[in-house]
């Protein structure tokens, strides 16, 4: 053909390289991911872990070629803050996370994306970027294209790392729970459906977390997420997403006996913004235990028969009477419940000494303030259990809950108070979660206190 023919013409038309198609591979990835169960129409993953992206040019690469996948979250994206991360497949260094090619047929790339296993957790971008001239041609904003990224129990370098393959099971992927309510001596139970994987659910999570106002970066830090979920849980003091009423006054919103799983709460609050009315503490452990899941957070709810309110922060429960013996409700400000429910989480605790990783506390219901807003946690299990009281955050309140001594006091008619008798073992009397792939109770009393040495206590009590 002459050169001015149009097929002459084809081969440096070619030359320019560009993207016709990206495919994020969502069946394949979210597999290996175990993410298959999220309703929605966008690729879920877990941090620290390679998923794979095909991506089809115009024709197939040569030696000169030079692209990048581009993943974008927030609004003013940067590379210094983890938001732009840039994942060179050649020599061209990139940013923190990986990539590799994985296989190449004719113009169809399969490329290989590790995450960092403290990347930022939230919904991304995705570009397809090609180095042309001295320039760059990105591929159009396309939301199929966008990828969710979570915390990863199963990478044994993620701060949630859960070793246990059963545990992971139920304490990420199951999205049914039950409760245990009443009294010791009368256990009832309650049915709780997390839907952690219902639709809306995983968007209405990350909406928390934008509402909370929480910088971007901070979100790939486990404990920062943590405490902002307590936070958020609640409405106190910062129009998060359950209000508290513990009054028979429910016209303003719905009783919290009436609520049987945390979907309806949560997309209520996603969609309108406002503090959804009315919850308790099963039903803030219960929300906040779909926040946590959905995010890939190891967690459990908990329940703790006779549990104290420390409102001083002494570590003990002054109960004050008047001089008839009668109740001093008006001076008295600490409390006991016979029951509350809070949640556990497992992760890693590299800010505090080694040994006291693994289960921590942490409570959405407003109690006492925690570095300002009502939130508490988390808090080492065995750190409680060892009265290792000096570690953040809020290990003295939750000490209080599960093992404080009641003090009675007399109030005499001038205002003195004269102590006059000491329970050292009446609270906390047990603490239960839900077994593992059972309804029945896995009694953990025994991680939060000495059974034997509160027994011996109260034995020593009788005969003095």
């Amino acid at each position: 053909p002459f050169p001015d023919a149009p097929t002459a013409r084809a081969p440096a038309d070619a030359a320019y390289l560009s993207v016709q198609k990206v495919d994020m591979c969502q069946q394949t990835n979210e597999l290996q991911h175990k993410t298959a169960s999220y309703n929605t129409p966008n690729l879920v993953v877990r941090r620290g872990q390679q998923f794979l992206v095909r991506v089809t040019f115009n024709r197939p690469l040569q030696q000169r070629d030079d692209f990048q996948l581009e993943f974008l979250i927030g609004e003013n994206p940067s590379a210094s803050r983890g938001s732009l991360v840039v994942v060179t497949f050649n020599s061209r260094p990139g940013g923190p996370w990986s990539g590799q090619i994985v296989e190449s047929q004719g113009a169809t790339v399969t490329l290989g994306i590790t995450p960092t296993p403290d990347a930022i957790v939230g919904r991304f971008r995705t570009n397809v970027a090609i180095v042309a001239g001295t320039g760059m041609q990105r591929t159009n904003r396309d939301a199929a294209t966008d990828v969710y990224v979570l915390f990863n129990a199963w990478c044994k370098d993620d701060a949630v790392f859960l070793p246990n393959e059963a545990e992971r099971n139920e304490y990420v992927l199951n999205d049914y729970g039950v409760m245990y309510q009443g009294s010791f001596e009368a256990v009832t139970t309650r049915d709780w459906v997390y839907g952690q994987f219902e639709r809306g659910v995983l968007d209405a999570c990350i909406y928390i977390l934008d509402v909370s106002k929480m910088p971007i970066n901070d979100r790939g830090n486990i404990i920062k997420v943590i405490r902002m979920g307590s936070a958020m849980i609640n409405a106190q003091d910062d129009n998060g997403v359950c209000v508290g009423n513990w009054s028979d006054d429910y016209s303003m919103g719905r009783s919290p006996t009436s609520w049987t799983g945390s979907v309806q709460i949560l997309r209520q609050y996603a969609k309108t913004g406002v503090p959804v009315g009315y919850a308790q503490c099963w039903v803030f452990a219960g929300v906040f235990n779909t926040f946590l899941r959905t995010l890939g957070i190891p967690a459990r709810t908990v329940t703790n028969f006779v549990s104290a309110h420390d409102s001083n922060g002494n570590l003990k429960i002054d109960l004050i009477c008047l001089p008839d013996g009668s109740p001093d409700e008006r001076n008295t400000r600490d409390s006991i419940w016979n029951y509350h429910c809070w949640n556990e989480v497992f992760i890693r605790r590299d800010d505090l000494p080694p040994g006291l990783g693994g289960w921590q506390v942490v409570d959405a219901t407003p109690q006492e303030t925690s570095d300002g807003y009502y939130r508490c946690g988390p808090v080492s299990m065995i750190a409680i259990k060892e009265g290792l009281l000096c570690h953040p955050f809020d290990a003295g309140f939750v000490f209080s809950e599960v093992n404080s001594d009641v003090v009675f006091y007399q109030r005499s008619r001038y205002g003195t108070l004269t102590p006059y008798w000491v329970e050292t073992d009446y609270i906390g009397k047990a603490v239960y979660t839900k077994s593992l792939g059972s309804n029945s109770p896995n009694n953990i009393t025994q991680n939060y206190k000495y059974l034997q040495v509160a027994l011996m206590a109260g034995l020593v009590m009788l005969k003095s």
